[in-house]
């Protein structure tokens, strides 16, 4: 992905060079300069950085134990069916949400080479992880780290109001509007949108699901949406059923699910017994 702290963008008509090394900018230049302390302060945390902590703590991402899901016809469905735009991944406690979404992500990573990707994984005991403002920062700093041409729908904000942009009382709204002026831009690659763990998101998240649903509901933004959680009414009453949304239940899904927990303890119980191998032969 692209490295933001030396890009600058300049957008529209009106610039003139006069020769004597100044450039006069017309007013009707669209001015977005993406500079270190905008982006620094956009991010509140780096998302890909949180995925690779959770697959280690996790004790690391197997294919095996999440490409089930790639076959799957809901899967599959939301892939390929262009008016298929959000798929609501939902199961209890401990059957595997999370390290299935870190697999589809690291699948869409190889496969989709023409689009983006952007994601997020809330955690209910992280003040930086657990409500709806982390999430649009998360969303929106990975976006325009893959196309630096959409900060200008920030700078321009941000030049008035500065870090408070992404933190005082109104940030929500604010980076609402942002995050709509992003997925709204023609130049907008085709995008998918990943958020893990919905259920642990503390604050706005009735706004958050409001958001997913009614940006997958907008056939003209070039989005799909991946969304995880626990069963909750207030999601599923969201994500009521139509041909836009699919739901992908693992409690139909069991036997699955089974044979990728019996996978990891049977990998758990293979590097326990090499740890023991290696520390007998040091000895």
């Amino acid at each position: 992905m692209t490295d933001l702290a030396n890009q600058s963008v300049l957008q529209g008509q009106g610039v003139h060079n006069s020769g004597s090394g100044n450039v006069t900018v017309g007013r009707d230049l669209n001015i977005g300069v993406p500079n270190n302390n905008c982006i620094s302060d956009l991010r509140s945390t780096d998302p890909r950085h949180d995925k690779k902590r959770i697959e280690q703590t996790k004790g690391g991402l197997l294919r095996e134990s999440y490409r089930w899901i790639l076959d799957h016809d809901d899967f599959l469905r939301w892939r390929d069916d262009p008016d298929s735009r959000l798929l609501w991944i939902k199961g209890d406690a401990g059957k595997g949400k999370t390290m299935l979404l870190c697999g589809i992500i690291n699948e869409l990573e190889s496969t989709a080479n023409t689009s983006q990707l952007s994601y997020f994984f809330c955690q209910g005991t992280d003040a930086q992880l657990n409500n709806a403002t982390a999430v649009l920062r998360g969303l929106i700093y990975l976006l325009v780290d893959q196309q630096p041409c959409l900060t200008s729908h920030l700078q321009t904000k941000y030049n008035r109001t500065g870090k408070r942009l992404f933190e005082n009382e109104n940030a929500f709204y604010a980076l609402c509007d942002i995050f709509h002026a992003i997925l709204r831009d023609s130049r907008l690659t085709a995008a998918y949108l990943v958020m893990g763990a919905l259920d642990e998101c503390e604050e706005n998240l009735l706004q958050l699901l409001e958001i997913i649903k009614d940006t997958a509901s907008a056939t003209s933004m070039p989005i799909k949406w991946i969304v995880s959680s626990r069963n909750r009414p207030d999601i599923k009453q969201q994500f009521t059923l139509d041909d836009l949304r699919i739901r992908l239940n693992l409690k139909l899904n069991i036997k699955q699910v089974s044979r990728v927990i019996n996978l990891y303890i049977d990998h758990k119980i293979f590097q326990f017994k090499s740890i023991k191998h290696d520390i007998a032969v040091q000895r």
